[in-house]
């Protein structure tokens, strides 16, 4: 099966002007101007099959929205080969319009004084869509992301959230075979971040639609993608499965146990307790220590327990442990 998306030894360079300090430096530059090499993407390779819903991750700066921009066309770069649905993005990037999507979490394609349902019918025209089943289309994504109630208000007077439905809907009306997604959620509320989300995975379930989405959330991770992609300094740090991720990265475990017992004391080594109620204590585990086993079979022996979970460590202590690693690295060579 080939690839909707594959990138080999891809790099994008900018050139930056410099100027001295101070009057001086004004003058000179005007004279001889002088500029340096910035490196946002460097040697990136992957590849992504129809489908996938996948999570690019990294620190600010990383080159993570660079290279959603030379997937979608919009940047050209340095070296390197990249397809996107067998197309070169720089090269076809009219052909490939008709078959992406893109949401810029930041940036809004709909008219800020108009009703979104304008644009619909705008873009509607421009994907050549035939107008009976650009209407269907449009009223299954309008009851599917509830804004039947906001479709026909201005969109300035809709709220971020009710507006990044509308976003969101502007980019499927084409059936796209590939959604591109820069900070989603970003400025919204839990609630609306949740909705979002459940939004996307079915969406992508339903369509079939591959989904490449960057973002600083974890939680819009863990609740749309199946993989991560990591880089850092434009480079690929890491390429796993959420599960792998999850397995590969966590030291810890957390043991949340309700007891008879108003207090329950562990003496373990490897096990320290967390901020706990009466009659339900919170520990933390260091599995390089002691085993989930060893703790669980203390806790029984100790006290009669009434409910017991094992959980990991929120997924921003996982992420947070691989941008770690990668910042005391360092830049590559």
């Amino acid at each position: 099966m080939s690839s909707a998306i594959a990138l080999h030894n891809v790099r994008k360079t900018f050139r930056v002007p410099e100027r001295e300090p101070g009057l001086r430096g004004s003058l000179r530059g005007l004279i001889r101007k002088r500029a340096r090499e910035i490196v946002a993407v460097d040697d990136l390779s992957f590849a992504i099959a129809p489908g996938e819903r996948v999570a690019f991750l990294g620190p600010n700066g990383a080159g993570k929205s660079t290279t959603l921009k030379i997937l979608s066309g919009i940047l050209q770069p340095s070296a390197g080969q990249v397809r996107v649905l067998g197309l070169e993005p720089g090269r076809e990037r009219r052909r490939l319009a008709y078959r992406i999507g893109v949401v810029f979490g930041q940036r809004s394609q709909l008219w800020s004084h108009l009703p979104a349902a304008d644009t619909f019918d705008l873009l509607a025209r421009i994907y050549e869509l035939e107008p009976a089943e650009y209407r269907q289309r449009r009223d299954e994504l309008v009851a599917s992301f509830a804004i039947a109630d906001v479709v026909e208000k201005p969109v300035r007077q809709l709220s971020l959230g009710e507006r990044m439905r509308c976003e969101l809907v502007a980019s499927l009306l084409h059936r796209p075979e590939i959604l591109f997604l820069d900070e989603p959620t970003i400025g919204l509320d839990v609630v609306a971040k949740a909705t979002i989300r459940d939004l996307l995975r079915e969406r992508g379930r339903r369509d079939g639609c591959t989904i490449l989405l960057t973002s600083h959330d974890t939680g819009d991770m863990a609740g749309v993608c199946e993989r991560v992609l990591v880089i850092h300094h434009g480079r690929l740090l890491l390429d796993r499965s959420l599960d792998g991720l999850r397995k590969g990265f966590i030291a810890r475990k957390r043991i949340s146990v309700v007891t008879e017992e108003a207090e329950l004391t562990l003496d373990l080594p490897g096990v320290r307790r967390l901020p706990s109620a009466s009659h339900r204590s919170d520990f933390e585990l260091d599995l390089g220590v002691v085993g989930v086993d060893r703790v669980v079979a203390a806790i029984v022996a100790g006290a009669r327990v009434l409910d017991l979970s094992v959980e990991d460590p929120p997924m921003e202590e996982v992420v947070s442990a691989i941008y770690a690693s990668a910042l005391s690295a360092g830049p590559r060579p």
